[in-house]
């Protein structure tokens, strides 16, 4: 409960002695393309083979005679949509949250945010802020690229290697689509966005020690957001879908 605390006191100091707005902006966009355009390429790899592996898989497992050829791509279709913005989020973890920690953590060490501090910035708001902002934003733009590769790995796959008539595919992608499915993904983007940026900043911003401890609170930072996330991941399934 402690750290909880600590964790919600740390959150309210992103919003006191802003920055002005110019020089916050640069910062944001400078974030935007560190947490957003330098993760395309992982999501990409990671979407569009997930797409092909699950259509394959799924052919392989319906072959019975009873079931029709566009029925494995409804499984795909509702499979991928549901799955992929977890499985973006958790890479989003590892690989930006930990580089948040341990910029952060690097910071802290060296005691940067200490002289930001004496020179009367919020290094809260200046250095965090923008992270958890971008992370925010860049996510859902992640994840709605991420659900598209993945429906169109699955048809590429199937068309090149005959798994199920790529006509078919398109049909079962189309059949009874349930156009809420985008917008909860887009929801959990933006909670797994925040929650990712929030805990690697926090547990970065307060590492105290060596380099021993920047590359512990980018293990543990992974770790939690990866728990917060599987939990927050159940919660939102079960407002807006239970």
């Amino acid at each position: 409960m402690r750290q909880v605390g600590k964790f919600l006191i740390f959150i309210k100091t992103l919003f006191v002695r802003r920055e002005n707005f110019r020089k916050f902006f640069s910062l944001f966009m400078e974030e935007c393309i560190k947490v957003g355009y330098k993760s395309i390429f992982i999501v990409t790899i990671v979407a569009f083979f997930t797409g092909a592996v699950t259509t394959i898989q799924t052919a392989y497992n319906l072959t019975s005679p009873y079931l029709q050829d566009y029925l494995t791509a409804l499984a795909v279709r509702d499979m991928v949509l549901n799955i992929v913005p977890t499985l973006i989020a958790l890479i989003f973890a590892g690989k930006v949250g930990s580089n948040i920690a341990g910029e952060l953590g690097t910071m802290r060490i060296t005691e940067q945010i200490d002289a930001l501090e004496v020179m009367g910035i919020n290094s809260a708001h200046y250095l965090v802020l923008p992270k958890v902002i971008a992370s925010a934003l860049m996510m859902p733009l992640l994840i709605i690229m991420a659900c598209f590769l993945s429906v169109y790995g699955g048809y590429l796959i199937s068309a090149l290697t005959d798994v199920i008539p790529s006509s078919q595919f398109i049909y079962g992608i189309r059949v009874d689509f349930n156009p809420f499915v985008i917008t909860l993904a887009i929801i959990k983007a933006v909670v797994f966005g925040f929650i990712v940026s929030t805990i690697s900043s926090y547990k970065g911003f307060n590492t105290q020690g060596g380099a021993f401890e920047v590359g512990k609170a980018g293990t543990q930072a992974v770790i939690n957001s990866c728990i917060t996330i599987l939990v927050s991941d159940y919660v939102i399934t079960q407002l807006f879908v239970g």
